[in-house]
This record gives structure tokens, sequence and C-alpha cells, in this order.
């Protein structure tokens, strides 16, 4: 997009999407953007159907559970907020009044962290609207029929499934199921000792079919969730 593309886009919409991702292991199988390839994808295929900005996707996010992976690079809570609230702060600057941040990524700390900033830009700025949201939350309810694996979460049915639709030619093989066990309220310093595979749920379950109604899911519920912003917005 150049400057007056961009210039011309704000007389259609005045909302724009920004795709949170992480730089995470997720198996031997899929690779270490999965987060940011997912989201990223979601927010395109709803700009293809509606007047819609995507922004630029944060490839980067907080990892605790993965963070002594092999290939997990995660950045502080801090940080993570920082970039939020300068992103949004910038694009209103630009005239951009509904804000969705889709996290692809849906650690506890790494949301919580756009939360906190979602929530002090909104008392900042009083002519905004801001949602923030992961994926696997936008799809938690209507998605249960369609995913065989209970508590598939991580590198597994879910997500090999969605890249298999998405990027097959990143998939390389499949992994073995996998459910860590991570001592009930105790802070371990060496995380892979209880999450040895680095995946959370069944792989083997995965199709591209389940990517693809996944994805399409997905793009409604992200659709739904733009229109109700503009309305709160009007």
């Amino acid at each position: 997009m150049t400057m007056t593309e961009f210039e011309a886009g704000l007389e259609r919409t005045r909302s724009i999407v920004i795709p949170f991702g992480s730089v995470e292991e997720h198996g031997p199988h899929l690779p270490l953007s999965t987060d940011t390839l997912e989201a990223y994808q979601v927010c395109k295929r709803a700009a293809q159907q509606r007047p819609l900005f995507v922004a630029p996707p944060v490839h980067y996010g907080n990892c605790r559970s993965t963070a002594c992976h092999p290939g997990t690079i995660s950045i502080s809570t801090t940080t993570l907020k920082g970039l939020f609230i300068d992103i949004v702060t910038s694009l209103r600057s630009h005239g951009l009044k509904c804000f969705v941040a889709l996290t692809g990524h849906a650690g506890g700390a790494h949301g919580m962290a756009l939360q906190e900033a979602g929530e002090q830009l909104i008392a900042r700025f009083d002519d905004i609207q801001i949602a923030v949201v992961s994926e696997f939350d936008l799809a938690r309810d209507e998605g249960r029929g369609l995913i065989e694996t209970p508590g598939d979460c991580h590198a597994g049915e879910i997500e090999t499934s969605r890249i298999l639709h998405s990027h097959p030619q990143l998939v390389k093989g499949s992994a073995p199921r996998e459910f860590p066990s991570f001592p009930t309220g105790i802070l371990v310093r060496d995380k892979r000792r209880y999450w040895p595979g680095g995946v959370w749920g069944d792989p083997g379950k995965a199709t591209a079919e389940k990517g693809a109604r996944l994805e399409e899911l997905l793009v409604a519920k992200l659709i739904a969730l733009v229109g109700e912003l503009e309305r709160m917005n009007s």
C-alpha cells in the first residue's frame, strides 16, 4: 500500500485490524511463525469481504511456557504493551477510529498485556473503540463440534489444520500427540522438562479441510466484531 492508497482508504473505512503473533516453537512440524501466519491470514481474508485496513503484523509476543524451547523469541509484556499503544496512537493521528487487536498467540500474559494497553488507550482517547481478542477465544464455542481432540490448543489438531490449509508447504510431517502437565502454581525454570515435544494436542487428527472451516469461522467472527465496534463509534 502506498501513501496515496492509504489516504484513499480513509474514505472507505476508519477501521483497522492489527494481527499479533509470536516467534515461538510449534513442535517439530510447524513453523516458528505459526501464530503470526494464522492471525494475518484471517485479517487479510476479512479485508477481502469488507472495507478494512490490515496493519502489518507484529511478529513478536510474550511467550512463557515455551521460553526454553529452541527458536522461541519472547519479548516482555512491557514491550508488547508499548508497541500496541504506540501503533494505535500513531494510527489514530491518521484518522483511524476502530481498532481490533487479533492475536494468534493465546498466552495468558501476552493477552493480558494487550488488554491492559487497550484499557489505557480508551481511557486516554474518547473517540476510539478497541477490541482485543485471540483467535482461540473467537472460535472457542463454534469450533468445538469440529475439533476431535479435547484440550487441544498448541501445535495440535487445530493449528496443524490451519497451516495445512493456508500454508501447506510449511508443514514438515507430523508429531506425536502430547499433553504436558506443569505443577499447579509452581513457577518452573526448566519448562521443557514438563513439555518436551512442544505440542499440546493431537496433530495426527489435523486436516486441511478442518483448517479451511476454522478459517471461515474466524473470518466471519472478525467481520461481525468490526461491525459491532463501528456501530458503537457511530
